[in-house]
Parts: structure tokens; C-alpha cells; sequence
């Protein structure tokens, strides 16, 4: 949830599956999707292939799964994101059932993970949406959110002036354990759960521990679904970190919250069903802060779904993930998936360490506990390391501390494997009186703010280094900590969250992701009452607000402003709007300098930023778009070389490729350029060539090109240089020749460029990323 002074953003990592915040961004914390012990699967039917002797597809399915086993029931059918069911059954009866007529595939049940205010005045939004022509129209909009559920008591969901529920709604509100009906509202409009795919792998939901609704025991679906679309709530904070009016990115928008996560992991077939009645429900927005992992698009369930909502003219926005910044890491890059990364705000929550030699360090925390609890003087300091007989003692892991040697002590703990806040809560338990959390390699100079149940602070590798030699050499080490409050006007801002998923893409080189980055660090929005503000059993506390980072938290961001952008423009297809927010993305601070990586200190690049970071009130005024159809995707799927079968799950329909036709991954009419040499020859002889469409949404005008790029090994050139637009919608082709020069060294790195259309008063520009294979 955006707020005045504050942005949250929630950490989603690479999936669909509970994830407490407490957990963090750590990056060996990052749980890869696998496959579970459960034996639940997917079936996808080719329904047109449906024998004529069956009166509905209902019964085709039923006789199909019969044929294999006389006791097996459907746990789904689905209608919409697919066409077929999901069931129990042993391997081998998948196996069989796979060999059925009219059987597409059959796909294992799959557990995904979670990827885990200021943000309105950021991004130049300010208080009001007054700047949005037509902001009437946000309120026709639905963003339709999957994750842990909603707390509808939350004043994020107060539907305090606005009208009556859209007409083209057709969803509702279930009622379950501690929930009814009756919690629902004008703005929060529907509310479903699904638990049959969690319940068939896990076991029966213990509705003593978790809500078997909608209800959101967890905090991070209220988080995400309040950054979207949550009502202006004043006064909103976190224990008095980040004050001001929380709002989110499309405050008058409505939202229809569908639980899929639960504590014990969020499965593909509750997903798919719950993307499935979403499509009937009629919303405008799907927002996942999860991930498909990076398999084939026909054997990924979030991306199989998606493509049945972007035929319906929903826009699907999913988190990157959050393990960065390695190379390859991000989920969710089927093109028609937005596909979002992390970026920072301009606002600090300063906590400085002062150690008895006189020197400071600076560090981040949200602590605001009882201010006598926070030594104020110097206190004898030790290194967690040497306080502990465990060879992981460092970590501050549970049971690891020796509370004879940390009691009354500030104890320095290592970042890596369990929780951050859990280290605190393990040095609390042993007798410490205080922690600083020390980042190592993996997470370098990047700190994500904490509510730490005891006087704490992060520090980076470089500070953390120093202050450990400081404790090996000094013999009577001491150290304090002073906590500063909120800080804003922090610059660089944004620069790009070292734990943000990086491309290039696994799955399609020629495509290139993440398509855009938004706030998605130390972000403010409403959170659960089930729940304290770290997550753990053990805190008491409960907040309306909470603040924390991943990029389940800079998802959101792009859900609400695509749902702004639909409000405007409700004839803009969901490629339209993608293309708008990308095209008006900026890659540069207002002095000049490039948009920094956090992991590195160094400029970003595409395979960091995408696009760049959005700018909605540029996206409302694009200018041109690159637009795209259903078509253009089979296209796509047809240069992938994908069988007629694999479409088919995909599309649900027979689609065949025409074999006299030529079909390019370069000709998908994507607002970015990856450009891959397969070799490295000689000059002249490595020539690629990429086919664009651009559609006019603004005024008549004359747009030039313009092009920039790094490398001296690669030409480009476009063809023609200039486009004149006479009338709206009007679409005109051109052409981006990459050539090689010369021969190319055998150490050639990646470089980067960019493409820009700008008829003086719009700029319309693509990132290029060009790699040697």
C-alpha cells in the first residue's frame, strides 16, 4: 500500500507458498520451487476433442479419470484457466491416464513460495488522484489479488464514499471460519478461498491456528492487496516509522481478495482454480507476488493461467522474486505476464552503532520498543561466533548462544540461513540486551529494515567488517546504538534492490525481463490482526501497519497503477497498458546518472531494471504503444516450436502452425529488445533483425529515432528513422537491424542500449540487451 510517507513492499520469493516476513529477503533463504511428495495432479483435456456420446465436458472428465482409477474424485474442474481437472491419483495412474484420448497432460501438483507511505508523493501521485483524467473510471476497476487472504477490518478497505459494487462484477464473498459475508464492502467486493489442492498434500486445515476463509492470518495478502488499491487511512505508521496517509496506488479502485497461500504451502491446483474464478468473476487485474518457477509456459501453472486471463483483457502482474542478484533468477517471464522487480525509496529509518573506540557506523531498524530497553550507554559487545560452541554460532540460530557468555550484552549476529528478526529473538532469549545484524558477501551493502523485538540495527558487509575487527582486537569491546527515526529525501533513490531476481530470461533469451522495477523496499501498508509485525509466534505485538520489502511488495505497485491506467483508458489492452508503464519507465536520476544497483554501487542495466522504474503520470500520456493480441502470442508459441499439444494446454484450442510460414521470436511486438548472437563471426556475417508495430494513443505527430548504445562491437540501426501518425490508433512498422563488427573478442560481456521514439513532447523508449552465446 502506497502511503504519503511511506512505501512497503511485501517479499514474495520465487512462489506461491507461505512465507513469514520475518524470513526476509535473505538470498540463501530463497526457497526454489519443487516438486512435493503429494500426489495430486493437473489434467489438461483438449475439451474440442470431447466424444459426441457425452451430453457435457463434466462427464468426458469423470469417465477419463475412471478408466484409471474407481475411487479417485475431481477435486476441480476448471472452465477458464484451463480446460480440465485436478485429482489424486499414484504416479502410474497419471501415467495412464496421460495416454487417454483427448488428454493433454498430466502435470504434478507443484508448492510455490511467497516473494516477500511514501510510495503515492515517489512516484509523483501525490495525495490525490486529480492528476488522472477520468479517475471516476478507477472505481469500475477490479484488481483481483491471489495470496494469503484479506483482514477486512483493516481502514485500508473502507469504502467510505464510493458508489455502488461495478455492474460487470460477478464474483462473491464466502464465508469460513471468522469470516462471513457480511465482511465484505464496496471496496473490498469479493472474498474465496481454496484449500482442496493444499488439504489433499498437507492434511486438514487445524482451523485452530489458521482461518479456513479468506480471513489472512499471515498479513502479507492485506499488505499487498492495500498497496493496489487500499483507502487513504491518515495517521497511518509503524510504531511512528513512516508517517503519514497511507493509500495505495489505486485508492478508488476495488478489490477481490483469493486466498491460495496457507501455512503449510500454496499449491498449483488451488492457484489455477483460483485464477479460474477470477476470470468469472470479472476482474480487470490479476496481481500474483508469486512465482511459476522456470520451466516451459506449457508446464507452468501461473503462466498457462495467465494466458487465459490476458485473453479476456486482464492484465496479470507477478513478482520477479528474490534472488538476486544472481544472474537467471527471476520466475514469471512468459510475455504476457508483467513481470515486476524491486527498487528503493528515498526514505531511510537510520539506527547508528557507536562503538567504544569512538568511531560509528550507520545501520538500518525499525525497533520502537520500550525506550528504557535501548542501552543508551556504552555496553559490553561480543560476536555471537565466540559466544557459542556451534560451528554456525555466528548465525544466531535457535539453541546456539551460551546465555553465561551474552547476558547483558550487545551480541553481533551474522545475516544468512534463519530469519533476521529470529536472531534477535534468539539473542533476547539468551540474555542480550541488543543486536547488530552484520551483512555478509551475499547481501553486500543492502539493508532491509526490521521491527526487532529487541534494541537492534542492520549493518552492511563493509561497517560489518570493521566493527568485527574492532571486537577481535579490543579487549573490553563495548558498543550502542541510537536510533534516528525516519529519514527522507535519501539519495540515490531508487536504486535496484540487490534481492530483486535478475534476467536474463531462462525460459526465452530473446525476451527480455523483468519488464519494469517499482518500489518494492521497506514499504508501509495495512497488515493483519492475527499476526505481529516479524511474523514470529512470539510476538505479541499487533499493528494496523506494517513495513516490509521483496518484490511481492513492488507487484502490487504495478497492479494499482495498471488498474489507474485501465480507469483512464478502459479500451487499452492489458499489452497496452504493460507497454505504457515500460515505454515512460525511467533509467536515469534527474541529474543524469544512470539508475544504480544497490548489489554492486555500479549503474543497473536491464537485466537489473527492465524498462526502468515506472512513472505513472508519464504512462498515462505514452504517446505510442506497442500493442498485442492473442494471435501474437500463438505466433510466439509457434516460434518457440512449441507441438500442437502444448499449445493446446496454453490456449485451450486447437491451434495449428503454418508450416509455410516463417515464425520469429524477434517479431513478438515486445516493448524491449534481447538481442542473442548465436556465434562469434566474422564482421558483416552476424546480422539479426527485429520487427516492430507501433500504435498511436496520443495526438497526430512525427516521432524520430533515436539510438544509444555501449558497445563498439554491434551496430544498429532503424528503418525508417522517422514515423508520421495522422490519426489515434493508427499503427505504423519498423524495422532495428543489429549487426556485428568485426570479430568479436572471446572475453565480449553483455552490453546494453536503448531505442527512443520522441515526437518532442513524448518519449517512447525500449531498453536493449545484447549477449554473446
Amino acid at each position: 500500500m502506497g502511503t504519503m510517507s511511506t512505501s512497503v513492499m511485501l517479499l514474495f520469493l520465487l512462489g506461491l507458498c507461505h512465507l513469514s516476513t520475518a524470513a526476509a529477503v535473505d538470498k540463501n533463504d530463497v526457497a526454489k520451487p519443487k516438486m512435493t511428495a503429494s500426489t495430486t495432479y493437473i489434467v489438461h483435456m483438449a475439451k474440442s476433442e470431447m466424444p459426441a456420446s457425452f451430453e457435457h465436458h463434466t462427464h468426458w472428465y469423470d469417465s477419463s479419470l475412471k478408466t484409471v482409477s474407481d475411487s479417485a474424485e475431481m477435486m476441480y474442474i476448471y472452465s477458464n484457466a484451463i480446460h480440465g481437472f485436478s485429482t489424486k491419483l499414484t504416479p502410474e495412474q497419471a501415467e495412464s491416464l496421460q495416454s487417454q484420448p483427448g488428454v493433454l497432460s498430466v502435470l504434478p501438483e507443484l508448492k510455490y513460495e511467497l516473494h516477500t507511505t511514501r510510495t503515492p508523493e515517489f512516484l509523483g501521485l501525490g495525495q490525490t488522484t486529480e492528476t488522472i483524467p477520468q479517475s471516476n473510471s478507477e472505481s469500475d476497476v477490479i484488481i483481483g489479488v491471489l495470496d494469503t487472504g484479506v483482514w477486512p477490518e483493516s481502514k485500508s478497505f473502507d469504502d467510505t464514499g464510493l458508489g455502488p459494487v461495478p455492474g460487470s462484477w460477478k464474483g462473491a464473498c464466502e464465508s469460513g471460519t471468522n469470516f462471513n459475508s457480511s465482511n465484505c464492502n464496496r471496496k473490498l467486493i469479493g472474498a474465496r478461498y481454496f484449500a482442496k489442492g493444499y488439504e489433499a498434500t498437507v492434511g486438514p486445515i487445524e482451523t485452530s491456528k489458521e482461518s479456513k476463509s479468506p480471513r489472512d492470518d499471515d498479513g502479507h495478502g492485506t499488505h499487498t492487496a492495500s498497496t493496489a488499491a487500499g483507502s487513504a487511512v491518515s495517521g497511518a505508521s509503524l510504531f511512528g516509522y513512516a508517517p503519514g496517509t497511507a493509500r495505495g496506488m489505486a485508492p478508488r479502485a476495488r478489490i477481490a481478495a483469493y486466498k491460495v497461500c496457507w501455512v503449510g504451502g500454496c499449491f498449483s491446483s488451488d492457484i489455477v482454480a483460483a485464477i479460474d474464478q477470477a476470470i468469472a468473476d470479472n476482474v480487470n487485474v490479476l496481481s500474483m507476488s508469486l512465482g511459476g518457477g522456470m520451466s516451459d509456459y506449457f508446464r507452468d501453472s501461473v503462466a498457462i493461467g495467465a494466458f487465459s486471463a490476458m485473453e479476456k483483457g486482464i492484465l496479470i502482474s507477478c513478482s520477479a522474486g528474490n534472488a538476486g542478484p544472481s544472474a537467471y533468477s527471476l520466475s514469471n517471464s512468459a510475455p504476457w505476464i508483467t513481470t515486476v522487480g524491486a527498487g528503493t525509496l528515498d526514505r531511510d529509518f537510520p539506527a547508528f552503532v557507536s562503538l567504544g573506540n569512538g568511531k560509528n557506523f550507520s545501520g538500518v531498524s525499525l525497533y520502537r520498543g520500550n525506550s528504557n530497553a535501548a542501552p543508551t550507554a556504552l555496553t559490553p559487545f561480543v560476536y555471537a561466533g565466540n559466544a557459542s560452541n556451534a560451528t554456525s554460532g555466528n548465525l544466531c540460530m535457535m539453541g546456539t548462544l551460551i546465555p553465561e557468555q551474552v547476558k547483558g550484552k550487545i551480541v553481533m549476529c551474522d545475516r544468512g540461513v534463519n530469519a533476521r528478526v529470529q536472531k534477535g529473538a534468539v539473542v533476547k532469549a539468551a540474555g542480550g540486551v541488543g543486536m547488530i545484524l552484520a551483512n555478509t558477501a551475499a547481501n553486500g551493502e543492502e539493508l532491509v529494515a526490521d521491527s526487532h523485538l529487541l534494541p537492534a540495527t542492520s549493518v552492511g558487509q563493509q561497517n560489518a567488517d570493521v566493527i568485527k575487527s574492532y571486537l577481535l582486537k579490543d579487549p573490553n569491546p563495548t558498543a550502542t546504538i541510537l536510533f534516528e527515526g525516519t529519514k527522507v529525501g535519501v539519495q540515490p533513490s531508487p536504486v535496484v534492490a540487490a534481492f530483486s531476481s535478475r534476467g536474463p530470461n531462462s525460459v526465452t533469451p530473446d525476451v527480455l525481463k523483468p519488464d519494469i522495477v517499482a518500489p518494492g523496499v521497506n514499504i508501509l501498508a495495512g497488515w493483519s490482526g492475527a499476526i505481529g509485525p516479524t511474523g514470529l509466534a512470539i510476538d505479541a505485538r499487533r499493528v494496523a501497519f506494517n513495513i516490509i520489502s521483496g518484490t511481492s511488495m513492488s507487484c502490487p505497485h504495478v497492479s494499482g497503477l495498471a488498474a489507474l491506467l485501465k480507469g483512464a483508458h478502459p479500451e487499452w489492452s492489458p499489452a497496452a497498458i504493460r507497454s505504457a508503464l515500460m515505454t515512460t519507465a525511467y533509467t536515469a536520476y534527474k541529474n543524469g546518472q544512470k539508475l544504480q544497483d544497490v548489489a554492486t554501487g555500479k549503474p543497473s542495466t536491464p537485466f537489473d531494471h527492465g524498462a526502468g522504474h515506472v512513472d505513472p503520470i508519464s504512462a498515462l500520456n505514452p504517446g505510442l504503444v506497442y500493442d498485442l493480441t492473442v494471435d501474437d502470442y500463438l505466433n510466439f508459441l509457434c516460434a518457440l516450436n512449441y507441438s500442437a499439444t502444448e499449445i493446446n494446454s496454453l490456449a485451450k484450442r486447437s491451434y495449428t502452425c503454418d508450416e509455410k510460414k516463417k515464425y520469429s521470436v524477434r517479431d513478438l511486438n515486445y516493448p524491449s529488445f534481447a538481442v542473442n548472437f548465436e556465434g562469434r563471426y566474422g564482421a558483416g556475417s552476424n546480422v539479426v533483425k527485429y520487427t516492430r508495430t507501433l500504435t498511436n494513443v496520443g495526438p497526430p505527430g512525427t516521432y524520430k529515432a533515436s539510438v544509444t548504445s555501449e558497445s563498439q562491437l554491434v551496430t544498429i540501426s532503424v528503418e525508417p528513422e522517422t514515423l508520421s501518425f495522422s490519426q489515434a490508433n493508427e499503427k505504423k512498422v519498423y524495422t532495428v537491424t543489429f549487426s556485428a563488427v568485426g570479430s568479436v573478442p572471446a572475453n565480449a560481456v553483455n552490453s546494453f542500449g536503448r531505442v527512443e521514439w520522441s515526437d518532442g513532447k513524448h518519449i517512447v523508449g525500449s531498453p536493449i540487451a545484447i549477449s554473446w552465446n
